[in-house]
């Protein structure tokens, strides 16, 4: 009796505060490699949000949905707290997926795979380069653009976009 192939299963973390086109590009990409793509929306206390979690989970399943199926694989966007490799555990991913921009990330991201080898060696780490056209966004300048009155439509989705207009709007943005 032949056993059935396992299903591919991979998390993508982050905080998305907010989710870019840079986030999005990893995501189009990543649901091409597995079965299943969990992404993974982190409650990090060290971090002071713009958007809480409820509002950034939403605004990735939004952007996400029409990349679900299709030949693809299933998206399911979840909260998480803790360690990341606990709740890679949880939620069966064999692989983590990041995103690089440039030789800093990189840096970054050795040494938390390094750790995260540690305290389980049976989860991957797979690295998918930035697309060019996107390597300089960065949630956090997308932000400090938003909120000195700028436009953001060339870094975020229309929604997104949306979202971050009448956020800056409510926190007083300059413009």
């Amino acid at each position: 009796m032949t056993k059935a192939p396992q299903r591919r299963i991979a998390l993508y973390p982050g905080t998305f505060d907010p989710l870019t086109l840079g986030h999005y590009d990893i995501i189009s990409r990543a649901v091409k490699l597995v079965d299943h793509l969990v992404i993974g929306v982190a409650n990090n206390s060290a971090k002071t949000p713009m958007f809480n979690l409820d509002e950034r989970v939403g605004m990735i399943r939004h952007d996400v949905e029409k990349l679900s199926g299709n030949g693809h694989a299933t998206i399911e966007v979840k909260s998480f707290k803790g360690l990341l490799i606990d709740f890679a555990q949880t939620v069966g991913a064999k692989m983590i997926v990041r995103g690089l921009r440039a030789v800093s990330d990189f840096e970054y991201e050795f040494q938390m795979v390094g750790m995260n080898q540690r305290l389980r060696n049976d989860i991957e780490t797979v690295f998918l380069m930035a697309d060019p056209h996107h390597q300089a966004i960065a949630s956090r300048l997308v932000k400090e653009i938003a909120l000195l009155g700028g436009d953001v439509s060339a870094f975020t989705s229309p929604h997104v976009a949306d979202l971050l207009k009448q956020r800056a709007k409510h926190l007083g943005a300059t413009k």
